[in-house]
């Protein structure tokens, strides 16, 4: 069971340092995020399966802080208050947003995965 619970760290802290990487040199990982995620996950069952239950924990965190930043965002982007630049190949490239899409696009997906992320967490809690 120590070897288990041992075992997922290397995997996490692969996955932490090459996000972190991919997000200062603003490039793909090459696959390796998801292959070391889903390496951590795998490692993750085998310490649930041999513990023997899975517990869930509860987070404190008020989500509805986010979605009142995002909107305010889009409020003063709306009034001009920041610069509604051109999105980055990269970002287009993730979203699947057209060429010539601009920072309101972006936000506007992102709050569509926060929505879709929330309904998935609700029903993940269930």
């Amino acid at each position: 069971m120590m070897l288990e619970m041992v075992a997922v760290v290397p995997g996490m802290v692969g996955v932490m340092l090459l996000h972190c990487k991919s997000l200062r040199r603003f490039e793909h990982s090459g696959g390796w995020i998801k292959a070391l995620l889903e390496e951590a996950e795998n490692e993750r069952m085998h310490l649930m399966t041999f513990m023997g239950a899975a517990m869930v924990g509860e987070s404190n965190c008020d989500y509805r802080a986010r979605h009142i930043l995002q909107y305010l965002f889009l409020s003063e982007l709306d009034k001009g208050q920041f610069e509604n630049v051109p999105t980055p190949a990269i970002v287009n490239d993730y979203w699947r947003l057209p060429a010539g899409s601009i920072l309101r696009d972006v936000v506007m997906v992102v709050r569509t995965d926060e929505a879709h992320l929330s309904d998935v967490n609700h029903f993940a809690s269930e």
